[in-house]
């Protein structure tokens, strides 16, 4: 065992006695100061963390704990909320290695130096360098490092919200006439995020738009997002462009109209994606499926109305929601097996799946089958999970399982890649499961993320009195609905 092995399990236990320990002797000022001190010592492994991860960048050490990138690593291993920031926190504050093996300093020393003294935080970090990405290209290397080191100043004694607020001012100070930002630098910083539905399933949209990208959407809201227009509690409302309304429809529709600016924003930009959906903007085909909205859900939830349904693209629909565009949906039936979840026999002569046989996969997996990743089945390829293709696998339903594109690569016979097998017992029969080349082999593992709603319908069946047996109980049915007035696909479990 080395030193640090044992540095780390005497730590430990000084962890474990400092939780048992109780401070109701400690007057208040000691109390304070233990507070202040559990931070600082919270700050300073933070950065000791940071040279972990690229201990294990550099050795490929992630490969060891079945993950495929560093990204992976952080996110199921170390279970970090953005392995990205983190990531760019890493680069940011170590020493990094040219390709010679020269060892380069960090980028950021100053804000290096602070946190590995435990005076600011990874939040401190992050504000940092939220604002050293803002700062021009054309400024110079010295004026670029008296930002940084002002900023990690700053740093010790401001919040991440107030040196965001000192950034205003830095960046107002080397650039005062914006002259310098070019280009180079717009596109560095643009960027549009959308967020995790909230419990409402509503999601926030965020975004840093170019000037052009500023233009156009002006143009969108001007025309679509003006009274009356594109109001979906309006069965009267025109939709699309006013411009190519009925002056008095429109008008009357305006009166009736009581959206803010902020609701009519919204549902013109419903209408913008409405139309390059259906408008034929995206093409025939995206990953073997039509490029529409596309659904599965339950013949219990259509019957009962209630519940929500998941998405290709990995996102949430109310049933409701779903009512409504199923009356221009085309339904595809899924059939599987009565027990055990499997799909009937769906095969084909080819390399790669069909666009039913997609969908049926779909209705089955909702995501990738690996274990743990969280990639939905829009960003899923079909891979041969009982024998490659190339090894005369088969491209039957089956036999395949939905995969991103780095678990698809990472299958293989080496000891550090995955193998993949049917699961034959369990509440996951029927599915395939994932485990490493280890040896012993491990226990085959099923991605349980994008099939949340079916174990709390499982657990909550448990408690239930079993039903009465049946000599041959019905195929269970899923349907997968695809939209809009092209398709919206349908698939029955």
């Amino acid at each position: 065992m080395s030193d640090l092995v044992a540095d780390y399990a005497a730590l430990e236990q000084i962890l474990n006695k400092i939780a048992a320990s109780d401070s109701t002797a400690c007057d208040g000022e000691t109390v304070a100061e233990l507070a202040i001190r559990h931070e600082h010592t919270i700050r300073r492994m933070e950065s000791i963390g940071n040279q972990r991860i690229l201990e294990v960048s550099d050795r490929d050490a992630h490969r060891t704990v079945g993950c495929v990138t560093v990204t992976e690593f952080l996110q199921t291993k170390l279970r970090i909320t953005h392995p990205k920031k983190r990531l760019q926190a890493v680069q940011a504050l170590e020493p990094m290695h040219a390709m010679t093996g020269e060892e380069l300093p960090p980028v950021c020393p100053n804000t290096a130096r602070e946190l590995a003294a435990g005076t600011i935080g990874l939040d401190h970090v992050h504000a940092v360098l939220d604002v050293m990405k803002k700062i021009p290209s054309a400024v110079g290397v010295e004026q670029r490092a008296r930002a940084e080191e002002v900023l990690a100043e700053f740093a010790t004694t401001l919040t991440p919200k107030e040196i965001t607020a000192a950034g205003v001012r830095i960046l107002a100070h080397l650039d005062p006439d914006g002259i310098l930002t070019d280009d180079r630098d717009r596109a560095r910083n643009r960027k549009l995020n959308l967020g995790c539905q909230d419990s409402q399933l509503m999601s926030t949209l965020t975004a840093t738009l170019d000037p052009i990208t500023r233009a156009l959407f002006d143009v969108v809201l001007a025309k679509w997002a003006a009274p009356g227009m594109n109001n979906p509690d309006d069965d009267q409302s025109p939709k699309g462009d006013h411009g190519d309304a009925d002056p008095e429809l429109l008008k009357d529709a305006a009166d009736r109209d009581y959206r803010s600016q902020s609701q009519r924003n919204h549902d013109a930009f419903t209408a913008l994606l409405d139309a390059a959906v259906n408008g034929g903007l995206l093409g025939g085909s995206h990953r073997g499926l039509p490029p529409q909205i596309i659904v599965s859900i339950t013949d219990a939830q259509l019957r009962e109305h209630a519940g929500f349904a998941r998405t290709a693209a990995g996102s949430d629909l109310p049933i409701s929601d779903v009512i409504k565009l199923a009356a221009d949906a085309q339904p595809h039936l899924a059939v599987f097996s009565d027990v055990t979840g499997e799909p009937l026999f769906f095969g084909r002569g080819r390399r790669l799946a069909s666009q039913a046989q997609r969908l049926m996969a779909f209705s089955q997996y909702k995501g990738c089958s690996k274990d743990d990743c969280t990639t939905p089945f829009a960003l899923t390829e079909m891979h041969h999970a009982e024998a490659d293709w190339a090894d005369g696998g088969l491209t039957d339903s089956p036999h395949m399982a939905p995969a991103c594109g780095r678990h698809n690569r990472a299958v293989g016979s080496e000891s550090h890649q995955w193998s993949t097998e049917k699961i034959t017992d369990g509440p996951d029969k029927g599915r395939y499961g994932w485990r490493r080349n280890t040896d012993p082999p491990e226990k085959l593992r099923a991605n349980q993320l994008h099939r949340i709603d079916e174990l709390l319908q499982r657990h909550s069946r448990e408690g239930d009195p079993p039903c009465p047996e049946r000599s041959e109980p019905p195929p269970a049915r899923s349907f997968d609905l695809t939209w809009p007035r092209a398709p919206l696909y349908l698939a029955a479990s």
